[in-house]
C-alpha cells in the first residue's frame, strides 16, 4: 500500500504537469527524477502551489517567519522547480511551480554543473524519453490527438539574411536585433540540450557550441540571480545568434504564455542531433508542434540537385525527385538554413503566422 509520502510526491508530479508540457507518463522514473532535486519536506512544501501565489498567498498557507519563509523559496528557486518573477503590472514578486516542459527540463541542466549527480539527471531524462516513446507508440492516436489540443510551445525565427527583402520588410519580432533592443537585461545558460548530450557522452556532431541559450527580460533576472544564467551585452548576444546562424542552428523563441504576440523569455538555438524537440520526434516520442511565418520556396529550374538541403533541413522537409528538390511544405518551420545551403536556388517566403504539426513516425 502507498503511504502518503508516496502519494505526495505523485500529486506533486501531477500539479507539475498540470502547469504546462506535452503529455509524458507519470511513474516511477520520473518520481526518481523529481527525488534527484529535492526532498519529502520541499514536495511538502510544494503542493500549496496549486496555482501562483505572492509573498503573503504563501505565507497565510505556511506557518514560517518572514526570513525563514523567504530563505524556503529562494532554495527552492535555486533549485528551479520554482520561480518567483515580479509580475509586468504590478511588480510583485508572483511564485509558480515550474511547468515540466519547458521548464523543469531546462532548469535541471541549465547551469551546466557535471557531477554525478547531473549525470543521474542526464540518464533519467533519457530514459524518460524512452517511456514517453513507449506510451505514444502504444497509444498513438489517443497521444497524437492531446498533442493535437496542446497550444505550440514556441516560434521560430528565421534566418532573416535569407528573406526575399522586397516581399515584405521583417517585423520586428523576426529581426534578431530588434528584438534584443526590446529588453534591458539579456542572460546566457547552457543549451541544457546540448549539455545533457554531453553528460551522455554523446556530443554534438555539429560541435556547436554549449553555451547559447538566451534570456530576456524579468526571466533573464531571475535566472541570473539563482545562479542558471550570466548577464551578457546585447551586442554580445547578437554574436552568438549569429554564430548560430552560420553554424546552421534553428532559433527557438518561447513567449509569455505561449502568445505570440507577447514578448519572447527565452531564444534556443537548436541542432538536430541534441534538440529534445528533434529527438522525441524523430524517436517517435513526440510530434513537432512549433509556429513561423515563412516557409521555403524552392526554384526548379535553378536547382542543381546538388541534395545540399536535404542533408541541413532539421525536419528533412526536402527531398530529391527526378534530381530536383521538391518540399514537403507541411514539414517546413521556416528557419531558412536551407537557404544558407543554397541561397540561389531557395528562398524564403512570408505566409503569415502558421502551426506546424507533423506526427512523430508511427514505429
Amino acid at each position: 500500500m502507498s503511504s502518503d509520502s508516496d502519494k505526495d510526491w505523485y500529486k506533486l508530479a501531477r500539479q507539475i504537469l498540470k502547469a504546462g508540457g506535452p503529455p509524458v507518463p507519470i511513474n516511477e522514473m520520473l518520481i526518481e527524477l523529481l527525488k534527484t532535486l529535492i526532498n519529502d519536506d520541499h514536495v511538502r512544501f510544494l503542493l500549496n502551489f496549486r496555482k501562483p501565489l505572492n509573498f503573503d498567498q504563501v505565507k497565510s498557507k505556511i506557518n514560517l517567519e518572514d526570513h525563514k519563509l523567504h530563505l524556503k523559496l529562494n532554495e527552492l528557486m535555486d533549485i528551479g522547480i520554482l520561480t518567483g518573477i515580479p509580475s509586468k503590472t504590478t511588480g510583485i514578486t508572483v511564485y509558480r511551480l515550474v511547468a515540466f516542459l519547458p521548464g523543469l527540463l531546462e532548469f535541471t541542466l541549465m547551469k551546466g554543473e557535471t557531477g554525478s549527480k547531473q549525470q543521474k539527471i542526464a540518464k533519467l531524462w533519457e530514459q524518460l524519453f524512452e517511456d514517453t516513446k513507449t506510451m505514444t507508440q502504444e497509444n498513438y492516436d489517443t497521444v497524437i490527438d492531446a498533442f493535437k489540443n496542446a497550444p505550440a510551445i514556441d516560434r521560430v525565427i528565421p534566418i532573416e539574411s535569407q528573406v526575399e527583402p522586397h516581399e515584405e520588410i521583417i517585423i520586428p519580432s523576426e529581426n534578431l536585433e530588434k528584438l534584443i533592443e526590446k529588453f534591458d537585461l539579456v542572460g546566457v545558460s547552457h543549451c541544457y540540450c546540448r549539455h545533457r548530450k554531453n553528460l551522455l557522452n554523446d556530443p554534438c556532431k555539429m560541435n556547436a557550441p554549449v553555451k547559447n541559450c538566451l534570456s530576456f527580460g524579468r526571466t533573464a533576472r531571475f535566472v541570473i540571480d539563482h545562479g542558471f544564467a550570466e548577464e551578457i551585452s546585447k551586442s554580445e548576444a547578437l554574436r552568438l545568434l549569429r554564430e548560430a546562424e552560420d553554424m546552421g542552428l534553428v532559433h527557438r523563441a518561447y513567449h509569455t504564455r505561449g502568445d505570440p504576440e507577447l514578448d519572447e523569455l527565452a531564444i534556443c538555438n537548436c541542432c538536430k542531433c541534441c534538440c529534445g524537440n528533434f529527438g522525441n520526434f524523430y524517436r517517435g516520442a513526440a510530434p513537432t508542434s512549433t509556429l513561423t511565418s515563412y516557409i521555403a520556396f524552392i526554384d526548379n529550374e535553378k536547382c542543381i540537385g546538388c541534395g545540399n538541403c536535404v542533408n541541413s533541413c532539421p525536419m528533412e522537409a526536402p527531398f530529391l525527385e527526378d534530381a530536383k528538390a521538391e518540399l514537403n511544405e507541411e514539414r517546413c518551420i521556416g528557419c531558412g538554413i536551407c537557404t544558407q545551403e543554397c541561397p540561389e536556388a531557395i528562398k524564403l517566403k512570408r505566409v503569415g503566422l502558421r502551426r506546424v504539426f507533423v506526427p512523430p513516425p508511427h514505429l
